[in-house]
């Protein structure tokens, strides 16, 4: 019985505690080739989307992810809403093959929990239809300067100007992410432990201290989406989940 007829038949808490409390063993730990072609993530990103069985299938990420796929301030959970649908399509891939180490999301990201490459295709085209979080979680605010002067440095030829990212290329859209989710992100991959990390970025920033590391996120931290993209308030609520 697939997760989704799990959480419909015993409410969606009560389902992801059922088949949270079955421990999935995640594959074995090795190399990773960062974006290796072939496999499940081109297949899903070949597929056409269907929205209404995306959304369906969202109901399992929203318990974690919230139904506006906002995520949430203190880093646990990224924001989701708005990001390009082929990085979101290559991230759970990863996840599911066990090249990007998550056993949190592990066992709701599998095929017998959510679907096929169809599902992949599907609630990731429909996570980049939400509209995004006007008001995301955002650093101290203390080195602005310097995170400006770091993030144009390093960042803008994969990121872009404005962290818009590159969906052609797989490189995230971290305008409106929550700052803490990105420290922690950018401290994994500056130090190894996020083990399907581009190659160029581990390169590009092995050399920040912490303190830089703090600067650029804070700044890209308040970097915010073009409005036709958000939210018309922090209030919003995702009319398919009232």
């Amino acid at each position: 019985m697939k997760l989704i007829s799990v959480t419909k038949a015993l409410g969606l808490a009560a389902g992801l505690a059922l088949v949270a409390s079955v421990q999935a063993a995640e594959p074995a730990k090795g190399p990773v080739k960062w974006n290796q072609s072939g496999g499940e993530k081109d297949e899903a990103m070949k597929l056409k989307p269907d929205l209404d069985n995306g959304r369906e299938v969202f109901e399992v990420c929203s318990a974690c992810h919230q139904p506006e796929g906002w995520g949430t301030k203190d880093g646990t959970f990224p924001q989701l809403a708005g990001q390009h649908r082929d990085v979101l399509i290559k991230q759970l891939a990863d996840i599911r093959a066990g090249n990007r180490d998550n056993p949190t999301m592990y066992p709701f990201a599998l095929p017998e929990s959510i679907g096929d490459a169809q599902a992949l295709a599907d609630v990731t085209a429909y996570i980049e239809t939400l509209p995004m979080n006007p008001d995301n979680g955002v650093g101290p605010g203390t080195d602005l300067e310097k995170g400006e002067k770091l993030f144009k440095e390093n960042c803008v030829k994969c990121h872009g100007d404005h962290a818009q990212g590159n969906a052609e290329k797989w490189y995230p859209r971290l305008e409106g992410q929550h700052y803490k989710y990105m420290l922690r992100q950018f401290e994994w991959i500056r130090d190894g432990k996020r083990r399907n990390a581009n190659p160029d970025m581990v390169k590009q920033i092995k050399s920040f201290t912490d303190d830089d590391m703090r600067a650029v996120i804070d700044y890209v931290s308040r970097l915010k989406p073009p409005k036709k993209d958000l939210a018309p308030s922090k209030d919003w609520t995702n009319p398919d989940f009232d």
